[in-house]
């Protein structure tokens, strides 16, 4: 089971001097980790909660070179994040896939709608061309191509390409995670860091495991705080002062069912200006975002939200949504970087970009902003600092991510092929099994196939229009290190995204997912997951 992995490396926390101890299990703190890791440094990572349990389970599943930035003459920005996300694309191609843009422009807007086409022209060619180029449409056309859009007020639009994550934000970082553990990375979930003190050469840092509540010493001599919208606060916690500090943008998604067949984003602009999509999920589509600044990184879903996002997809197309079509909601901040200790800016017009501000008197890093579509030169920028820090880095030109090679794919797909598994593939899927396995587990597939082979029946789902079979439960319960039913059906899988909270509370096979990842708990923790879900 999951809680076996999580128990080993609780114990080896605190049998070693670590290189590295990672505080914050979000996209930036996995990146680094698999990056240290995989080029050979010794790498401890501890997260409070789940990985990917804030900001990066709550983004909008796009991995995008920031066109909006284009509007603030950002051009240096806007090449790096086109190749970040031109790399991601090469590097997983299973899992960050292109996507038509359709965007509508709305009479009165601030740019006429052929100027917004002739930026988004721009964008292309600042990306390499390595995608589709982009399209103008009058409005007559948009409607023809989508009749969905009210295009009553419509002056044209286009359509353009960027990427999106096939599966969820959370799973893209949580494989970052498995990777740096596949490269001997020592990570724990729900692991607290409480105090922080520097002894000589080392970090020591006093962490709780918030399961059991036993305190840990953990040794170090580099401490990285990745701690995303938290970074201030443990800042404050280790004595460290910095140069830049966040500002907090609230984001909302709504997901409904889906709106149209089409498999391609629907872009506008909202009512209050700002850039406003409709995402495919699969069989749902995922609606927002909300940008409201917001003082304190806890946020909640609020009637307004709901509201503001309801009024425009029904003002911008031929809907009625209303909150009885709501099937789940996605709610985080975006932790915005800006320099000055009492600084102020126009928040609305910083980016996302991250920024590493490091203390080599201290060994200590901290990481600011970020997002997913520059998570890998977060990675890259941060082994670059360790010979500065005094940490050797043995394998300096491994290459720490990506897929695993054509070759493998090749030998899984042909021996899926053999067994026939996509002729199991549940009607209510989206994909055959044989694409699906592949992209979440990569090589680690190939004992899905072993599975079926000795019991069929490891290839059915038990929980319906959950996509997930059984083997993929079992799975998970050996790698994934899943503490909590939540982090199974919300970060690990897409489950509660896609399925309505009173068919998960019902489905007869929650009870047998929770025997296959907690055992003899199984029991407590489903009454937990079903408490914590009535009161959410």
């Amino acid at each position: 089971m999951s809680s076996k992995l999580r128990s080993t490396n609780l114990e080896k926390l605190t049998e070693q001097v670590y290189d590295v101890l990672i505080v914050g299990g979000g996209i930036n703190g996995a990146v680094a980790a698999a990056a240290l890791a995989g080029r050979g440094v010794r790498v401890a990572l501890i997260e409070r909660e789940d990985f990917a349990s804030g900001v990066s389970s709550n983004s909008s599943n796009l991995a995008w070179g920031g066109i909006k930035y284009l509007e603030s003459h950002e051009y240096l920005l806007v090449n790096k994040l086109c190749k970040s996300r031109n790399e991601l694309m090469r590097a997983y191609p299973s899992t960050v896939k292109e996507i038509r843009f359709f965007t509508t422009i709305q009479r009165g807007f601030r740019f006429w709608s052929f100027f917004v086409y002739l930026g988004a022209l721009l964008y292309w060619l600042i990306g390499r061309c390595k995608t589709a180029s982009p399209r103008y449409f009058t409005a007559r056309q948009l409607e023809a191509r989508e009749p969905v859009i009210n295009t009553e007020n419509a002056a044209g639009g286009l359509e353009y390409s960027d990427c999106y994550l096939y599966d969820n934000d959370a799973r893209f970082v949580f494989n970052f995670v498995r990777t740096a553990l596949n490269y001997g990375c020592i990570a724990a979930n729900y692991v607290e860091s409480v105090s922080n003190r520097k002894g000589g050469d080392l970090w020591f840092t006093t962490a709780r495991d918030s399961i059991s509540g036993r305190e840990l010493q953990i040794r170090s001599r580099v401490l990285i705080n990745a701690c995303g919208p938290y970074v201030d606060e443990h800042n404050r916690l280790t004595g460290e002062r910095t140069d830049h500090h966040h500002l907090f943008s609230k984001g909302i998604h709504l997901i409904v069912d889906r709106v149209t067949d089409n498999k391609r984003v629907l872009t506008f602009f909202a009512s209050d200006g700002r850039l406003f999509f409709l995402i495919p999920m699969g069989p749902k589509t995922c609606i927002g975002t909300t940008d409201t600044q917001v003082a304190d990184p806890k946020v909640g879903v609020t009637d307004e939200d709901r509201q503001f996002v309801l009024d425009n997809v029904n003002a911008l197309l031929d809907l009625e949504l209303t909150l009885d079509n709501v099937i789940a909601e996605r709610v985080g901040v975006r932790p915005l970087a800006i320099e000055g200790e009492d600084g102020e800016a126009d928040w609305v017009q910083l980016s996302r970009k991250h920024v590493i501000e490091v203390n080599e008197q201290s060994r200590h890093l901290s990481i600011f902003g970020g997002k997913l579509t520059d998570c890998l030169n977060v990675g890259d920028e941060v082994v670059e600092h360790m010979a500065n820090l005094g940490v050797r880095v043995p394998n300096p030109d491994h290459c720490w991510y990506g897929e695993p090679s054509a070759s493998q794919r090749a030998e899984f797909m042909l021996q899926a092929r053999l067994m026939n598994l996509d002729s199991l593939t549940d009607p209510s899927s989206s994909e055959p099994l044989s694409e699906r396995f592949w992209r979440r587990y990569g090589t680690a597939a190939f004992g899905l196939l072993e599975s079926i082979r000795e019991d069929v029946s490891c290839a059915s789902l038990l929980i319906e229009n959950a996509e997930y079979t059984r083997c993929e439960i079992e799975l998970a319960a050996r790698r994934e290190m899943i503490t909590r039913l939540s982090d199974f059906m919300r970060r690990r899988s897409k489950i509660e995204q896609v399925v309505r909270w009173r068919e998960i509370e019902s489905a007869p096979g929650l009870h047998e997912a929770c025997e296959i990842l907690f055992g003899g708990d199984a029991q407590l923790r489903l009454n937990e997951y079903l408490r914590e879900g009535a009161a959410g």
